[in-house]
């Protein structure tokens, strides 16, 4: 993980293990912010509604700067924390983890419940598709119908995200690009158009790579 770049999971993950007849329900979630973990949260609540536990931790941000935990009624620590953990440990941010446990009437101690939880959702981590984010320039290039196709092939050769194209009385083309290659697109676009392309700027947003998904 690294200021521009950060891994997340694509979709979804349910896992399940049994632990001296206690089972441990894990659900793994991206979401975007942190009303959007909570409402993971209630949700898996409302699904099991007659399990005894619902421990969650999430991890939210391009720099994992929000983190928060929640042992929901676990003795203190055994629960959220090695949860917050696991997910911490595998480099994934924008993740909500909810582990819910049915229990089994053997108590594990906290050494068992630390050990239970942690392993709940490293076994959803493993399990989860990842993608990786990068922090892409939005820039707008206008330009004549003869250089569009040009600037176009160049974005493509050097793997430059097409969001699209306007066609009006000139083309704007929208590209993503990493923001230190700004510079390039400013030249290559005064380059193939003999200084007549304009180019703006806009903002930074992060977007998942194309081929980067996977375990």
């Amino acid at each position: 993980m690294s200021a521009n770049r950060y891994e997340t999971i694509l979709l979804p993950v349910d896992a399940e293990q049994e632990i001296n007849r206690s089972r441990f329900l894990c659900r793994l979630e991206r979401v975007a912010d942190e009303d959007a973990a909570r409402a993971v949260i209630q949700a898996v609540r409302a699904e099991h509604p007659r399990a005894r536990h619902h421990c969650s931790a999430f991890v939210i941000g391009h720099d994992a700067r929000l983190q928060r935990s929640n042992d929901d009624g676990e003795p203190s620590g055994t629960a959220g924390a090695p949860m917050l953990d696991a997910l911490v440990s595998a480099g994934l941010s924008d993740v909500v983890a909810v582990v819910t446990r049915y229990f089994g009437g053997v108590l594990l101690g906290a050494g068992g419940l630390t050990r239970a939880y942690r392993s709940s959702v490293a076994g959803a981590v493993l399990l989860a598709e990842r993608v990786t984010r990068e922090a892409r320039q939005l820039a707008t290039v206008t330009s004549d119908y003869a250089t569009a196709p040009a600037i176009e092939a160049e974005a493509r050769r050097r793997g430059w995200g097409i969001e699209g194209s306007d066609y009006g009385a000139e083309v704007r083309s929208r590209l993503r690009l990493p923001p230190a290659e700004t510079e390039t697109l400013l030249a290559r676009a005064a380059e193939l158009s003999a200084g007549a392309a304009r180019v703006e700027l806009a903002d930074t947003a992060f977007v998942d790579l194309p081929g980067t998904a996977g375990a």
